[in-house]
């Protein structure tokens, strides 16, 4: 059976209590969507029969050339590399594709410089047209751009080659999984800050990162996530000033050996989660880099520069970002709080005593599950509660250690009474099979 890993079990015994039946743990984990082959929007380009999500969901399957501003393409195109080589000043520019052999490679786009120029929507159509049948990589990444307004993230890492060429699979694999690490530090700083986040507002983090695709560049060695502006651009602005406090902390630790600006930091973005990220991105290169860039369509963000210099970390670095790493972990404070749940598993090593209780949470905590140790008298008390369908109410402390999903120093287990019809449906949730795999963890059966 799989097993899942973002939850494991606590080491508890396999007592005859063990294996009430488990609870939805929630959305799935975020997985960034593949890149777009030319001309085909992010969602179609998965291998996987699948509808597009998010803002993709509404965007044709080429950009409308009636609804593309020329200023935005000629944006886009410059972002991308694509040289200007002259046009009719006022009237139109002529773009062609980066790289020095550009002139020989037979693609050539006029870009209207407003849409008051007379065959404005031809010229456009024309573009996109060429774009789409390009085989210059960025060619993809402009037509992104266009179908839906995004902030763009590029991460770059300066890895030997393999011997083909191309970095090799595990080492893009390491991109990827960093990629995806710092997107979700910045979405989980959105929604509050802190030191350590542990499994706190994980699921709403992960789903707010749905409608973000990627695309790797040519090599293994770089990576680009499309962010939407709507709804991406709060993770887009949050990352913005998290990296760079991040970069203004490793100067001081290494130029002072003190911590502290580690410890402000924490209010710009900055994490254990990052931290981390940051550690996988490095390690193993001689340097790596991440580099924003904002929709032209929507501008630039209040209180951020128009044009952010990439952020660049080296091996020398490592040290600084685990030694923050492991002080947020060991500094994050337990948190006080009073959760309702639905007991999902009960387990203890025989007839009597105490016991430890596996609650789906319902309301208290920003986490889906946690697991509390039970006196005997309490341990029953939730027991009946599971099995007449009603969740209960108990107070204590969720701990930072295990990535809050412990509660200790549990008080006042009581069952909190409710409708028929919610206690229906919480019945039937309970006794779903579709939820067993995702509650399960490593030791179930």
């Amino acid at each position: 059976m799989h097993r899942p890993t973002d939850e494991p079990e606590d080491g508890a015994g396999h007592g005859p209590d063990r294996g009430l039946p488990p609870a939805h743990s929630g959305p799935p984990a975020f997985r960034p969507q593949p890149h777009p082959a030319p001309g085909e929007l992010p969602g179609h380009w998965t291998g996987v029969p699948a509808a597009p999500v998010g803002p993709w969901a509404d965007a044709a399957e080429s950009p409308d050339p009636g609804g593309v501003d020329p200023r935005v393409l000629g944006a886009l195109l410059a972002r991308h590399g694509w040289r200007r080589r002259g046009g009719a000043v006022g009237r139109y520019s002529r773009w062609s594709p980066p790289g020095p052999a550009a002139g020989s490679r037979g693609t050539s786009l006029l870009v209207p410089e407003s849409r008051a120029f007379p065959d404005c929507e031809d010229l456009i159509g024309e573009a996109l047209t060429a774009l789409a049948r390009s085989a210059d990589p960025t060619a993809r990444e402009v037509l992104t751009g266009l179908a839906v307004p995004s902030d763009e993230i590029r991460w770059w890492r300066d890895v030997p080659p393999g011997p083909a060429g191309p970095v090799p699979w595990s080492v893009q694999e390491q991109l990827r999984t960093a990629a995806r690490g710092v997107l979700l530090a910045g979405a989980l700083a959105v929604r509050g800050r802190a030191g350590y986040h542990g499994a706190r507002h994980r699921r709403q983090a992960q789903a707010s990162l749905e409608s973000v695709v990627m695309g790797a560049a040519p090599g293994g060695r770089g990576l680009t996530a499309f962010l939407p502006v709507t709804p991406g651009r709060a993770v887009s602005v949050r990352l913005y000033h998290a990296l760079y406090a991040a970069r203004e902390a490793v100067d001081y630790r290494r130029a002072t050996g003190g911590m502290e600006a580690f410890d402000t930091a924490v209010e710009a973005g900055v994490s254990r989660e990052l931290t981390d990220a940051l550690v996988g991105l490095v390690r193993g290169t001689e340097g790596a880099s991440i580099a924003l860039a904002w929709s032209p369509a929507a501008g630039t963000p209040a209180g951020c520069a128009a044009r952010p210099e990439p952020v660049e970390f080296s091996p020398g670095d490592l040290p600084a970002l685990r030694e923050a790493g492991a002080r947020y972990l060991r500094d994050e404070p337990a948190v006080p709080v009073r959760i309702t749940g639905a007991v999902v598993r009960m387990r203890r090593s025989g007839p009597r005593g105490q016991g430890t209780v596996r609650l789906r949470v319902l309301a208290g905590a920003e986490v889906g599950h946690v697991r509390v140790t039970l006196d005997e008298e309490a341990y029953r008390t939730a027991g009946h509660a599971h099995l007449v369908g009603l969740p209960v109410r108990v107070t204590g402390r969720l701990e930072s250690r295990g990535g809050f999903r412990r509660l200790t120093d549990a008080t006042g287990l009581v069952p909190v009474q409710v409708d028929d019809a919610e206690r229906d449906r919480l019945m039937k949730s309970l006794r779903d099979p579709d939820f067993f795999e995702e509650a399960c963890g490593p030791g179930d059966d």
